[in-house]
């Protein structure tokens, strides 16, 4: 086999490896709230990373059916 051929392989690989995991554990999530905020609108103040965990964090404790809390 090529070695660029292996190389792009190899970094593709990488790549769905990172995205893979960063989707699993919730920590894309930021980044698509950040995309949409701008794309609705560019004008808006965006919350930075710890509003937006908190806010987060406060609406699944406030929900029940999330089953964040057992008590």
């Amino acid at each position: 086999m090529n070695p660029a051929t292996l190389a792009t392989r190899l970094g593709r690989a990488v790549n769905w490896i990172r995205w893979y995991v960063r989707e699993v554990s919730g920590e894309a999530v930021y980044d698509k709230y950040v995309a949409h905020a701008r794309a609705c609108n560019p004008a808006a103040e965006v919350m930075d990373r710890r509003e937006f965990e908190r806010s987060r964090t406060d609406a699944r404790e406030a929900d029940p059916r999330e089953g964040f809390r057992c008590c």
